[in-house]
């Protein structure tokens, strides 16, 4: 008993390590070096190991050891992962460009240990959820497509920074310094600080050991990017009339100033054409970003004027398409006032703000905080009732997204998901079917999520829908089936199927189905052959009883 008992806390403290080496892990937009591309990717893809990680935490105490030894390699990957991004986050840009051949095999090295890592796992004994088992795969299959990380650093920022480094002593091209500085993104003292603290902390964990003098030209290196940075920021501080390029900055520089007016007509013409901008591009979307638009938009979602209301959360949904502006947007406070506009906002506002939802709950930890956010996901779900088709398809959209995380699924049931969906799928035209019933099989993974689908749904509704000319309708409803038999209502539903000749239908699917619903029905086959093979044996020890007296 001692030994289990010491096993259970061996367990527990190894998902506790991962779970807490995920949450440390940096954001996408604390990423600010030439390899932003592959410290985002392996972020996101860290973290989508989340949902996995607190399913299996959930059910600590009943995985069988033999499961559990087979994630201790995920545990090492993940820690070196950690460290790999937390060095991305606060490493030298300079060493990162300069050693970029390091820098890469660093990025390989890790690929491997995850890719090695999913290999060992015993997923089926570890009994995760179906949909978290895609989640996973997904990784899975980027990280084999990834063997050899594509350098994201530029070769003309390599060589810029090379020349200057070789011959540190020598007068340096101002149009070279003035390239390295922009693309380094060393253009002001605070970074140029942390670049300096970055150098120091190489120097500290080499024990100041240099022999090559690396470190020590670097150094030198920057000192100049430094002394030229002072001098450029001396000069414009001079200039009466300082310059700003009209291609960047101009059309921002004059709305931004509107969208603060403390007049209500500024405010909204300058939202209406900052909404429009925002549709051009990332480009578009990047500079009016730059130039301080979120807070001020965020604001304006407080505004009882309807049209301000409206111009304001499209704007901000426009910008939240561009990765980084996730999370400035939700770290300027928009979230709760995007819940605002989501209960009482207009239609059109309404819709707005359920497809910004959608949007930011694409980043994995966005998906609790919306979650946690006051009243949330229940305006999701009024929305997906009462609004026009564009409307529910939004809610719907942000409401699976929220519901790949465990904890949404039980708030979303308790705010009446299921019998919204239902309705849905009855209504005339079907025109919200294929959404319905892939959030539908979303929350059936739920405990709460199968009661409540029990309650409005019949297994021959699910059974017709297996049956539909639309494969991915068909998925989703074995997929739903397919959760429903299994727990405690599993006799009650595999006789309702057996009743309504499911057989055939799913032995259509195994054939002509998607990959992944081919599995679903090949699983959902052997329920039943294994149920019809108890009913038998059940049957004849019955007469055999009956046969005995």
């Amino acid at each position: 008993m001692g030994e289990d008992y010491a096993g259970v806390l061996e367990t527990a403290a190894m998902l506790r390590r991962m779970i807490e080496a995920i949450e440390k892990i940096p954001s996408a937009s604390d990423f600010c070096n030439p390899y932003n591309k592959q410290f985002c990717c392996l972020s996101r893809q860290i973290k989508l190991f989340t949902p996995m990680l607190d399913e299996l935490w959930d059910r600590s105490t009943s995985i069988p050891d033999e499961a559990i030894k087979t994630l201790v390699p995920l545990a090492g990957a993940i820690a070196a992962a950690g460290e790999l991004l937390q060095f991305g986050n606060q490493g030298s840009k300079i060493y990162m460009v300069l050693d970029r051949d390091r820098t890469l095999q660093r990025f390989k090295d890790v690929n491997i240990r995850l890719e090695h890592a999913l290999d060992v796992i015993s997923f089926n004994k570890l009994g995760i959820t179906v949909e978290v088992r895609e989640q996973v795969d997904l990784v899975h299959g980027q990280l084999k497509r990834a063997k050899d990380p594509v350098d994201g650093s530029d070769i003309d920022l390599y060589n810029d920074l090379s020349s200057i480094y070789k011959s540190i002593d020598s007068n340096t091209d101002p149009v070279i310094l003035r390239r390295v500085v922009e693309n380094l993104q060393l253009s002001n003292i605070s970074n140029l600080t942390q670049e300096s603290v970055a150098l120091h902390e190489l120097v500290v964990l080499t024990g100041g050991a240099d022999p090559e003098q690396s470190l020590e030209r670097m150094s030198m290196l920057l000192k100049k990017m430094k002394d030229f940075v002072l001098t450029q920021n001396h000069e414009m501080e001079n200039r009466p009339n300082p310059i700003i390029p009209v291609s960047k900055w101009s059309f921002s520089t004059h709305l931004i100033f509107r969208l603060s007016s403390c007049k209500l007509e500024d405010q909204c013409s300058a939202a209406a054409e900052l909404r429009l901008l925002a549709k051009r591009g990332s480009a578009y979307r990047r500079c009016i970003a730059d130039a301080g638009a979120v807070p001020l938009l965020t604001t304006l979602l407080s505004q009882s004027d309807p049209n301000t209301q409206e111009h304001a959360i499209a704007a901000l949904l426009n910008l939240s398409i561009v990765e980084d502006h996730k999370e400035l947007i939700i770290s300027s406070g928009a979230l709760p006032k995007i819940v605002h506009v989501l209960k009482n906002g207009s239609m059109e506002a309404r819709q707005n703000a359920a497809a910004t939802l959608f949007s930011l709950s694409s980043v994995d930890e966005n998906k609790v905080l919306i979650g946690c956010a006051s009243g949330a996901i229940p305006a999701l779900v009024s929305l997906l009732s009462e609004g026009g088709e564009q409307g529910k398809r939004d809610a719907a959209s942000a409401l699976f997204n929220l519901c790949i995380c465990k904890r949404n699924k039980s708030k979303a049931v308790r705010a009446g998901v299921v019998p919204t969906l239902v309705n849905l799928l009855m209504e005339p035209g079907g025109l919200m079917k294929d959404m319905a019933l892939t959030v539908l099989a979303n929350v059936s993974s739920h405990p709460k999520g199968k009661v409540a689908i029990l309650a409005a749904v019949t297994v021959s509704m699910l059974v017709e829908l297996i049956r539909s000319k639309s494969s991915r309708n068909s998925e989703n409803a074995a997929s739903i089936l397919l959760h429903l038999c299994v727990g405690e209502q599993q006799p009650i539903c595999l006789a309702e199927a057996q009743e309504c000749e499911a057989i055939p239908a799913l032995q259509a699917l195994a054939v002509i189905g998607t990959d992944r619903a081919k599995r679903k029905a090949v699983l959902l086959l052997e329920y039943m052959k294994i149920f019809r093979d108890q009913q038998m044996h059940a049957l004849s020890q019955t007469k055999f009883h009956a046969n005995s007296c």
